[in-house]
């Protein structure tokens, strides 16, 4: 992902207001991001644990964002381990969380949200290119190189977000 300045990352979002955009929290550590690792920008607001955000470059170039909302209660407490549908990185604990999008437009003015377990850090870039691991016991084995690994998780992101779009 090419690096982004707070002013681009406030006008991608599609599920939120113009408002909404201006007042939320942005990563403390945005000139710092391992940019050439992320395949997007992903980050939960320190100040409001259940709220997060996904920010993506679209095939055109353009930057498209998302509001999360994640369920406080998912994962935590569990022993067993749980996968992101994203990365598809196994995660113990609360590693994963259920984060749901208000749809934009209409829909999402009506009430109507999509969801998706994700990782609950969303690193999920950095699990897939191995300079973050995950804690848990045994991580399924997979034979598929790293190249196909991000292709699947820019494939599963891109499903998630024209589902918000819809």
């Amino acid at each position: 992902m090419r690096p982004v300045i707070e002013k681009d990352i406030r006008r991608s979002f599609v599920n939120c207001s113009k408002g909404e955009a201006q007042r939320l929290n942005l990563p403390r550590d945005l000139a710092d991001q391992p940019w050439d690792d992320l395949d997007f920008l992903g980050w939960r607001d320190p100040g409001a644990p259940d709220r997060a955000y996904i920010v993506t470059e679209r095939d055109d170039g353009g930057l498209l964002g998302v509001t999360l909302r994640a369920n406080p209660k998912s994962g935590r407490g569990f022993t067993h381990s749980s996968m992101c549908s994203l990365c598809m990185t196994a995660h113990t604990g609360g590693g994963v969380s259920l984060m749901t999008a208000r749809r934009a437009g209409e829909a999402g003015r009506q009430g109507n949200s999509v969801g998706q377990y994700l990782c609950a850090d969303l690193a999920c870039s950095l699990y897939v290119r191995g300079r973050k691991q995950a804690i848990v016991g045994v991580q399924p084995f997979e034979t598929s190189p790293v190249e196909e690994k991000i292709a699947r998780a820019r494939r599963n992101l891109a499903t998630f977000v024209d589902s918000v779009l819809r």
